[in-house]
């Protein structure tokens, strides 16, 4: 008989949702259309942002960033969900999946400080706007949406050189819709405590304190707001981040459902829906809350629609 280290595992398999019981090709082809409009979607706002003149603020430049982080979500986890989908599961060499769960990370954490330094600038747009501009100045706007990136995709390998030197050899079956965290500790025969160690240290501050920031700003935004003698002037100070409280709501209200409530680990199915909530219609949610509340975006729309 074999010894534990003497049959390495080399691939896994991924599950996603198991057996559709004949309803694979309907849900392959939503899934289909779901990957289609959120990167049609978001690449639009891309574009818009870059081709017209009224958005060429700190604002949009921001949310073009944000259209950018929701495409990398969602081509790092839809194509390997809706293969797994189509062929009732998806076979991964164990580099794959590793892959799969770096990018994924990353980009999870550069849109959680995405969306503070979307908050900072509502912040100053909204209570020094005499010197909004003069503040957010291209250098500044440009070092805050390269920093997200830098650090997501950074500090994210301290985590994954780690988790690369796992060795597989209890089995080879993922139950989930990606390459997540979790169930590649539960399929590994190795000490996985200098990966739950640096989880604690470098994610509990990079979604906490972000997080935490988002609130303060938007507290001092708010009691700005409240110091507008006009109604109108009330309202459209407000109009100009709500979109933006929509966006971080949906982002941190699926996030922390999937990763501050333990007992959804002993809920498959229920944990694979808010992650599909998280990394599926989340970047799909995104451009069409921008699309259709922000004017700005919507007059550009229909400028580019009528050539």
């Amino acid at each position: 008989m074999l010894g534990r280290n003497e049959s390495r595992v080399t691939e896994i398999i991924l599950l996603g949702f198991g057996n559709l019981y004949g309803f694979n090709i309907l849900i392959f082809i939503i899934f289909l259309n779901i990957f289609l409009i959120t990167v049609t979607g978001n690449l639009l706002i891309i574009v818009l942002v870059s081709i017209s003149h009224n958005l060429h603020f700190p604002m949009y430049f921001f949310i073009c960033h944000l259209s950018m982080s929701d495409i990398v979500v969602t081509t790092t986890t839809l194509p390997s969900l809706m293969e797994a989908i189509l062929h009732g599961g998806k076979v991964m060499t164990i580099l794959d999946c590793i892959t799969q769960l770096y990018f994924y990370s990353g980009i999870i954490v550069t849109e959680c400080l995405l969306l503070a330094v979307m908050s900072y600038d509502r912040y100053l747009a909204i209570c020094f706007p005499l010197r909004y501009m003069s503040i957010m100045d291209f250098t500044l706007c440009t070092c805050l949406s390269v920093l997200p990136w830098m650090l997501g995709f950074t500090l994210n390998i301290l985590g994954i050189i780690p988790v690369s030197n796992f060795q597989f050899c209890d089995g080879n079956i993922i139950d989930h819709i990606y390459c997540d965290l979790s169930p590649l500790q539960k399929l590994s025969c190795s000490d996985t405590s200098l990966v739950e160690f640096i989880g604690i240290v470098i994610s509990t501050p990079l979604f906490i304190c972000p997080c935490g920031f988002i609130i303060v700003t938007y507290i001092y935004i708010f009691l700005t707001i409240l110091r507008i003698p006009s109604t109108t002037g009330r309202q459209k100070a407000f109009s100009t981040c709500s979109s933006h409280l929509l966006v971080v709501s949906a982002f941190y209200g699926t996030l922390i459902i999937k990763y501050m409530i333990p007992s959804l680990g002993h809920l498959l199915l229920l944990n694979k829906i808010i992650s599909l909530l998280h990394t599926v219609f989340t970047p799909l949610f995104n451009p069409l809350v921008y699309s259709l509340r922000n004017q700005d975006i919507g007059i550009a729309l229909r400028k580019i629609s009528k050539h």
